[in-house]
């Protein structure tokens, strides 16, 4: 999680250092602070809370003016808890040397008794601490900067991404990368460090992606890349990111999560121009890929038996729907697994099993080792994913880049759409390879898909002040529960997370004939239940459930397709969505969810894009 930031140039570092901060803080933002180096001097600011406290801090202090070398870091906390003392920048005994630092040292512990029977002595709570204390020790044995960082980096266990910096050596940046994303700016007036791409938009758009146990020094006119065990000379190539600054700025709205709510009609025709043929098929490069890499193992796409979807998060209900979808349309039986818990499982992978990895970022901690444990068992890997060059994009034989855009807001929207419209076309694709789907129906389903996002707009436009008042009504409520049948139960699911993600409300999401099972029991006057039920081939069924929610005096908010008489007749409230093809409803269904999510928490005075514990991009176990 954490978000780093350096940069080297002849640029003022200061405002550099902080804007990207701005860019980054929904990797984390319990604390922050920045180091520059300054007339041959460690200058450190740091600040519990949010970064608003910072920069007051540093913009009150005429002594950051004048540098044009620096680091600065955004913190979620893991060891230690949010204080001034545990934010980064860490410095070492001397105060020479500072470390900002993204991922977790699992020998922290064996190595700060180790330095401390040594002399060096410990301020904080943080495990990035002993990393400072390594480059000191290393640095003491006459090495220069980066063979201090690399030997010290050998010394550590679990997940890095680090920028440091020292007073001896004050025209350089030295940054390495292990398990964590890290990313290298190039431009004409100077380099960067960075976490991830918003923060170094305004100032270049070519970029370089660390790879793993790989080491970059930075001075203002070059960068050179290093392996970090053998130290051998790496030739990297760039990458011309696509995005613009306009894209990771908030633009008119109030929030970037509605901002993000707003551009997924955007995103799918985005997508549908580059991804869909008019004949009832889809044109997507790395299901080509991945055919190409079956016939190197003397195999056909056809072979396939069985597919994996992994995932976390939102994108595990992506994933979810992924199933329904693709046993519909492909006939091949799929299993969705969490991550977390893929690579304590002994699951059954073989040479014709596919498996679909999910990540918006393309760097969470628990999908890439899940991948990577795949692989050892011979399984076929396909990634989803939202940023080109992160590490699934690098590590997959094939896949599908979702395109879009930076995604700001913690709580996932348009990640999730887009997601699941990369499933979509994986499931008409498969099916129309296995003879599942005929030309016609491939025909159908393509100008339904071509259709969603003038639906989309449609709910955009004309449910908005609808929802504001449902949530109104329902915002000092401390429950919900959630409810859909067969492929909208999946939406239930991500509507009750979106509610508790950012407005600290407890909802849980279940399929709606699991009602009786438990959930029942919980069903009063004083119990919100949102029922997604559109009129589809379980519809009668969903009604029933409503009927049994209105017998317990329960308050029924209904996501229904316009046109239908018999809702009104039974919810209390009711949101409507175009009619659709039945298999196609989620990528409707979700908009209203997210947007009664996004109003319901701004009634309670919630900060919608930084929930509070939550961080964008989960880049550690």
């Amino acid at each position: 999680m954490c978000g780093i930031v350096g940069y080297i140039g002849e640029r003022e570092v200061v405002p550099v250092i902080l804007e990207g901060l701005k860019r980054l803080e929904y990797r984390g933002y319990d604390s922050a602070g920045i180091a520059i180096l300054k007339e041959n001097k460690l200058k450190i600011k740091k600040t519990e809370g949010r970064l608003e406290k910072l920069i007051c801090k540093v913009n009150s202090d005429p002594g950051f003016v004048g540098s044009n070398i620096g680091i600065g870091h955004t913190r979620w906390a893991t060891h230690g808890e949010p204080n001034e003392i545990n934010a980064h920048p860490h410095t070492d005994c001397k105060g020479e040397i500072a470390v900002v630092h993204n991922g977790i040292i699992e020998n922290y512990t064996k190595l700060k008794e180790k330095l401390t029977a040594e002399g060096h002595e410990f301020k904080s709570g943080t495990d990035t601490e002993v990393i400072a204390h390594l480059v000191e020790k290393f640095y003491n044995n006459n090495n220069n900067l980066e063979d201090a960082v690399r030997h010290a980096m050998q010394e550590v266990q679990g997940a890095y991404a680090i920028g440091v910096i020292s007073t001896r050596e004050p025209d350089k940046i030295v940054a390495a990368r292990f398990g964590s994303p890290l990313i290298i700016g190039t431009g004409k007036r100077g380099h960067f460090i960075a976490s991830d791409v918003p923060a170094i938009l305004p100032y270049t758009q070519d970029v370089v992606y660390l790879g793993e146990k790989e080491i970059a020094v930075l001075t203002k006119d070059d960068i050179d890349f290093r392996n970090i065990k053998e130290f051998e000379k790496l030739e990297k190539e760039s990458v011309k990111i696509e995005w613009d600054v306009k894209s990771a700025d908030i633009g008119g709205f109030s929030h970037f999560m509605l901002k993000e709510i707003y551009e997924q009609p955007g995103v799918i025709r985005n997508a549908l121009y580059r991804l869909v043929k008019p004949e009832g098929m889809t044109a997507l490069g790395g299901i080509f890929a991945l055919e190409n890499y079956f016939k190197k193992r003397g195999k056909t796409i056809q072979d396939l038996n069985k597919i994996i979807i992994v995932a976390c998060g939102t994108s595990w209900h992506a994933a979810l729907i992924g199933e329904y979808v693709i046993e519909n349309l492909a006939r091949i039986p799929v299993e969705v697994e969490y991550a977390s818990e893929f690579q304590y499982r002994c699951p059954t992978i073989d040479k014709d099993t596919l498996i679909i990895l999910i990540s918006q970022s393309g760097e969470t901690a628990d999908t890439i080792t899940s991948m990577r444990e795949a692989k050892k068992r011979g399984g076929n890997i396909f990634g989803i994913c939202n940023v080109v060059g992160s590490t699934i994009y690098r590590e997959t034989e094939a896949g599908i880049y979702t395109l879009a855009g930076p995604e700001i807001g913690v709580a996932s929207t348009k990640a999730f759409t887009s997601q699941l419209f990369a499933l979509y076309l994986i499931a008409l694709y498969l099916g129309r390879m296995k003879g599942n789907v005929s030309l016609g129906k491939g025909i159908r389903l393509v100008k339904g898909l071509k259709e969603i996002p003038e639906k989309i707009e449609e709910i955009l436009n004309t449910s908005e002040k609808n929802i504001i008042k449902i949530a109104e009504k329902f915002y000092k409520h401390k429950n919900f529960l959630y409810l859909g049948r067969n492929v909208n139960f999946p939406i239930a699911l991500e509507g009750a997370l979106k509610l508790k993600e950012i407005s600290y409300i407890h909802a849980e999401g279940y399929p709606a004939g699991e009602m009786k099972h438990g959930p029942i029991a919980l069903i009063d006057k004083n119990m919100p239940v949102v029922v997604v039920v559109p009129e589809d081939s379980v519809y009668e069924k969903v009604m029933s459930n409503i009927e049994e929610v209105k017998a317990r005096g329960g308050k029924v908010i209904a996501v229904a397709t316009k046109g239908d008489k018999e809702i009104a007749k039974k919810a209390d409230y009711v949101i409507y969505i175009p009619r659709t093809e039945e298999i196609l409803t989620p990528l409707l269904t979700v908009i209203p969810l997210q947007l009664l999510a996004y109003h319901i928490a701004v009634k309670r005075g919630c900060d919608v894009d930084k929930p509070r514990n939550l961080a964008k991009s989960v880049t550690v176990e």
